[in-house]
């Protein structure tokens, strides 16, 4: 049935194969780490907004004119500058990890995902500096948090270049007969994540009203449904894009459980609270972490999906050619 994507190992690995480099075990556990710091940041930019904190600490890059002299830990201060301190180490991480990519890997298209992780990361903290400085804009605050949970995806997209099954394995490849292909919808999913992240931050930043985000979200669960479904159902047996596909499906269910808590409890209960309540924090913050995760899930999912499936019409024209399928 052409339902089903047929099987078949290559000696040429694939898509974007890595027989070029070695594993290196510590180089693998430190994108890891640097990918779980940038999720924690993601958290503590969330409590930022959330506590309404983003000008807690009126200057920038310094804090109350000082650089490593502590302000005064009361209030919102707390979450801002924690926020500037988790950013900082994040961004020694990213350099780290940087130059460490560029001494020991290989593959030339690592390196320079490597300087666009560093651009991405530097781009973000100056964006939160201007939001700082120009007072919460909303076009600014939203583009600092687009920015930010692209330099998350960035992030896990080295951790799993780096890991042993992408570098060691060699991959297995199948064949993908359905219009649209599993490609496509794995890009759809990853667009209609960032509209649904631009409208959700808008409407966090007093930017928009919250009826957009709620819309879109009904499209974002059926298309990741849509996804994850099919490539369920389509490569049952590559466990590459089983896996990021049920994760997918069990994060967006958690999300859309969390995203009506937090319209309970900012726009049902908490319209004309004096500050923010510490239901309507939790459920916004939890909403956002999950948003994040989504978001780098179906990241995971592309590139692996890019990685094993072949399209039946590329697969055709090049074998009519008669020259190996090479990225």
């Amino acid at each position: 049935m052409a339902w089903y994507g047929s099987a078949s190992q290559e000696s040429s690995g694939g898509r974007l194969k890595s027989v070029s480099t070695p594993y290196n075990r510590g180089f693998h556990g430190f994108a890891v780490f640097t990918a779980c710091a940038t999720f924690i940041l993601i958290i503590a930019g969330a409590l930022v907004t959330s506590n309404d904190a983003g000008l807690s600490v009126p200057d920038w890059p310094t804090s109350y004119g000082h650089v490593l002299r502590l302000p005064p830990w009361i209030g919102g201060i707390r979450y801002e500058h924690s926020h500037r301190m988790i950013a900082g180490f994040t961004i020694l991480l990213t350099i780290a990890i940087s130059l460490w990519t560029w001494v020991a890997d290989r593959r030339r298209w690592m390196k320079v995902l490597a300087v666009g992780a560093l651009g991405t990361i530097i781009a973000q903290a100056v964006l939160g500096g201007m939001t700082v400085l120009h007072f919460l804009p909303p076009a600014i605050s939203t583009a600092h948090a687009a920015v930010g949970q692209t330099f998350f995806c960035i992030a896990v997209a080295i951790a799993v270049f780096t890991g042993d099954q992408w570098v060691d394995d060699v991959p297995q490849t199948f064949t993908d007969h359905q219009h649209p292909s599993l490609f496509t919808l794995s890009i759809l999913s990853i667009l209609i994540l960032y509209v649904q992240l631009i409208f959700g931050a808008m409407f966090r930043h007093h930017g928009m009203p919250w009826w957009p985000h709620v819309l879109n979200a009904l499209l974002v669960a059926l298309l990741l449904t849509w996804t994850g479904i099919r490539a369920l159902v389509q490569f049952p047996q590559a466990d590459a894009i089983r896996r990021p596909a049920v994760l997918l499906l069990f994060l967006l269910v958690i999300q859309l459980c969390l995203g009506f808590a937090a319209f309970l409890t900012r726009v049902v209960w908490g319209a004309d609270a004096p500050q923010p309540e510490t239901a309507m924090v939790l459920a916004t913050v939890a909403h956002v972490a999950v948003g994040a995760l989504l978001l780098a899930t179906a990241a995971v999912l592309t590139i692996q999906v890019w990685r094993h499936v072949q399209f039946a019409d590329t697969q055709a024209s090049v074998a009519a050619q008669g020259k190996p399928i090479t990225v």
